[in-house]
């Protein structure tokens, strides 16, 4: 398939999957009712469910779908290695652990920006932790190594809070936020996430011409003119604000960088700057439709967004995994 004609079946597909996010949902809106709310403010209740609460929700799943796709696409095309994904350097491990933090300590319910807020913090934390740990020399093998430490420490200390936690209700909390939703999220959360987001999209969309040179090998790109540290440190910087900013107003939700990335790789050549595009339209488009089937399959029992993924994904990557080994036997 011709590049062009994939970003622009893409595109669409946002596109028409952005309508139905807007337009799918329990408030039993008519698509009339649900298009004079959005374009004209009539009608209280409905300009309430389509602008404050469906408008919000369907910016972020774009946002935070495009954030895992690219982020899946560019450690896939520096690693060289098509079973990474954004959890592997750590950084969505320790936004995790900032916002059950703050779930546990009850500053959560001091205001609404505190939980995002402290899970920004903690991906702070993971991409200084992950900078010290590799070195500035540091290649591929030491960033996934420092990566792996620091989801795995990150990881423990999520469960002592649990373990440890006194108040019930606080661990519910923090069990049902760690399984990903869009649910209830505001304008506040897009405005907060937005210019992180914005950062790591601008970082990883300049990586294409050195991951196409990193295919020829490190002594070929560096050969070439690539400066493989910086490289290095703009592809954690983008990876870190993306899934950061992500993770703070969304939770853990997996594999959307593993699945998407994948699907797409060989509709483009295999060529990894190619795929940076098409995997933030592909992951955007996988999560509008996610979110959306979130809410027609067992609505009345809050599904959430990252059991979903995660039961999408995990059959993919299981695959992935005897395609491997099936190669490598080869």
């Amino acid at each position: 398939m011709r590049y062009g004609v994939l970003i622009w079946a893409l595109g669409l597909c946002v596109a028409v999957l952005f309508a139905a996010s807007l337009l799918i949902g329990p408030a039993g809106l008519s698509l009339g009712d649900s298009l004079a709310a959005l374009l004209a403010g009539r009608g209280e209740a409905a300009v309430l469910v389509m602008r404050e609460i469906r408008l919000p929700r369907a910016i972020l799943a774009v946002m935070v779908g495009a954030s895992l796709g690219l982020s899946g696409a560019a450690l896939q095309g520096y690693l060289r290695n098509p079973l990474a994904e954004p959890g592997l350097i750590g950084v969505s491990s320790s936004a995790a652990l900032g916002a059950v933090i703050a779930l546990q300590t009850g500053l959560a319910a001091i205001h609404a920006l505190v939980l995002p807020g402290m899970a920004l913090g903690g991906a702070l934390v993971a991409v200084a932790l992950l900078l010290a740990l590799a070195g500035p020399r540091g290649g591929a093998f030491t960033l996934i190594l420092a990566g792996i430490a620091i989801s795995a420490l990150a990881g423990a200390l999520t469960a002592l809070v649990l373990n440890l936690s006194p108040n019930p209700y606080a661990a519910a909390d923090i069990v049902f936020w760690m399984m990903g939703s869009l649910g209830d999220r505001s304008f506040t959360h897009v405005w907060l996430a937005l210019p992180l987001t914005l950062l790591g999209w601008a970082l990883l969309a300049g990586l294409g011409r050195g991951l196409d040179a990193l295919t020829l090998g490190e002594d070929a790109a560096a050969a070439l003119g690539v400066r493989l540290s910086r490289l290095r440190l703009a592809l954690v910087g983008g990876v870190a604000a993306c899934v950061g900013a992500g993770v703070a107003v969304a939770g853990a939700i997996g594999f959307i960088g593993l699945i998407v990335p994948h699907l797409l790789r060989p509709l483009v050549g295999a060529r990894p700057g190619r795929l940076l595009f098409a995997s933030a339209l592909g992951g955007a488009a996988l999560l509008l439709a996610s979110d959306i089937a979130v809410r027609v399959i067992l609505p009345g029992r809050d599904l959430k967004l990252g059991v979903l993924t995660a039961i999408l994904g995990a059959p993919l990557f299981l695959h992935l995994i005897y395609k491997t080994r099936a190669e490598a036997g080869a």
